[in-house]
């Protein structure tokens, strides 16, 4: 046999050994990586679940401490209200007050939304105690309460510009300032609001081209 025949095909040969074990290698790095994706993805999901698991836990303990609705507490209940709770705030009212109720409907707005606060109101006729150990002495009163003690109040309309139209949203900003809402789920809620309003605008452009379509 030629010898330099020989020698071209031994060099073929190593050539396509090289490529053979360079195949093998890629696939195998491949189908490592595909199995690293496939593991991230799974505890991505896991760790998404875990979340979600957690935020549900979370709300059904805050509803089970009178969360996420806004309640008529008796004076023999109050003191227990707001010391169970982080972040309360509690309203302080007559029931022949015009202003105090226009602050209800707001409260019950947002005591929904901020399920981690909660929101309690009091009939001021029927809490001679607190009225006078908390001075109050105008109505509506909405008392803040971080950790069972009394940290600030919204007096009247002071801070809401003074005049009764004032927004559930101007309320709910000045209740996040004062640190008793959460800024995070407001814009969330902002978010989601968005959101489906771009949903609402492309359903009626949608129609309208329906319309001149025809």
């Amino acid at each position: 046999m030629d010898p330099d025949a020989v020698k071209s095909t031994l060099s073929n040969l190593a050539f396509g050994n090289v490529l053979a074990a360079a195949a093998r290698d890629y696939k195998k790095e491949v189908l490592a990586n595909e199995k690293a994706q496939s593991s991230n993805h799974v505890n991505e999901e896991a760790d998404l679940d875990e979340l979600m698991d957690r935020e549900v836990e979370k709300r059904e303990a805050f509803k089970r401490q009178g969360h996420g609705e806004y309640r008529e507490v008796s004076e023999g209940d109050f003191l227990g209200e707001v010391t169970r709770s982080e972040k309360v705030i509690s309203h302080f009212y007559h029931k022949e007050c015009y202003r105090c109720k226009i602050m209800d409907k707001h409260l019950k707005t947002l005591a929904p939304r901020h399920v981690d606060t909660k929101f309690i109101k009091v009939d001021a006729e029927n809490a001679p105690f607190f009225v006078t150990k908390l001075a109050i002495k105008t109505l509506p009163c909405v008392l803040l309460f971080s950790k069972g003690i009394a940290i600030d109040r919204l007096v009247g309309f002071q801070d809401l510009g003074t005049k009764d139209d004032f927004s559930t949203t101007k309320l709910e900003n000045v209740l996040i300032k004062k640190g008793m809402l959460s800024k995070k789920k407001k814009e969330q809620d902002d978010e989601d609001a968005e959101y489906q309003e771009s949903i609402r605008r492309s359903v009626r452009s949608s129609e309208n081209l329906d319309s001149d379509s025809e």
